[in-house]
């Protein structure tokens, strides 16, 4: 027996074994961000590069906060990415449901349209987008990095996220509900939604980091250094005379913190969503 076990357990060492070499080289960009986030502007520019911090320079975090206001860059990146999340998840789930659940004229031709739509490049919109919102006066606030994302290519995932969830929820629940004199409204919010838990995770975490490393919409629509997000901040930190690369890498340190922890409290329910599973 003890030796069946040793060579099913032999069987999966290849795999393991090409695993921890893709892992290892995955993070290695992380360790490096690390370690130059510790070192001082000579010491990230040498070369042969010098893998260890010697001495290591926790100041730099310090001057990090010093030169630029980092803290506000963090809240506005933080505050548009939880009101993108939460905006998309509603109203991607409420159309998801509609598209899964309720019978109405052309459902599935405006759904294909929908799906459509997320082909169409975000390049491609911007310039009329731009134009549009100069001339309302909405250029230089943060309303074009939070309502439209909603409404575009990330929205129409979510909405073809939920509907192919919801799908696979028994209609048998729908019946119940109503026999129970359910409203769809109430059959969506107390039964639909939270059995929807798994495919919410997926969509809250793969917007939020989407929204959180956006950088080509903030630097078309913004102007003023106050509005910034984090991945603009990240450029303030070059200049004529060079890239202060110690103090890039600390900011990317520190942006990366958030983006860990949302990953951190969610990985279960994400690998929930992403396959298809959760109900009971």
């Amino acid at each position: 027996m003890n030796n069946r076990k040793w060579t099913e357990a032999a069987k999966d060492v290849p795999k393991y074994a090409v695993l921890s070499a893709i892992t290892f080289f995955i993070l290695i960009p992380f360790y490096w961000m690390v370690s130059t986030s510790l070192k001082d502007f000579q010491q990230a520019l040498s070369f042969p590069p010098q893998w260890i911090p010697s001495p290591i320079h926790w100041d730099n975090y310090v001057d990090l906060f010093a030169k630029q206001p980092l803290h506000l860059y963090l809240f506005n990146s933080l505050y548009i990415a939880a009101l993108v999340t939460v905006g998309t998840c509603l109203f991607a789930a409420l159309a998801g449901y509609a598209f899964a659940k309720i019978s109405f004229p052309w459902k599935n031709t405006l759904f294909l349209i929908l799906l459509s739509s997320m082909m169409i490049p975000t390049e491609i919109t911007t310039i009329p987008l731009f134009i549009w919102l100069s001339k309302v006066g909405l250029v230089d606030t943060h309303f074009p990095l939070i309502v439209p994302p909603m409404l575009g290519a990330g929205g129409m995932f979510g909405v073809f996220l939920y509907r192919q969830f919801f799908i696979t929820i028994p209609n048998d629940l729908d019946e119940a509900a109503k026999i129970d004199g359910c409203t769809p409204w109430k059959t969506f919010w107390r039964i639909m939604l939270p059995l929807a838990t798994p495919a919410m995770a997926t969509l809250s975490i793969l917007t939020f980091l989407h929204s959180w490393n956006e950088f080509f919409e903030p630097l078309v629509y913004l102007n003023s250094s106050k509005l910034y997000t984090i991945p603009l901040a990240l450029s303030l930190f070059t200049s004529d005379s060079g890239t202060e690369w110690h103090l890039v890498m600390a900011a990317s340190v520190v942006a990366t913190v958030p983006l860990l922890t949302v990953f951190f409290f969610a990985q279960k329910k994400f690998i929930e969503g992403v396959a298809m599973t959760g109900i009971k």
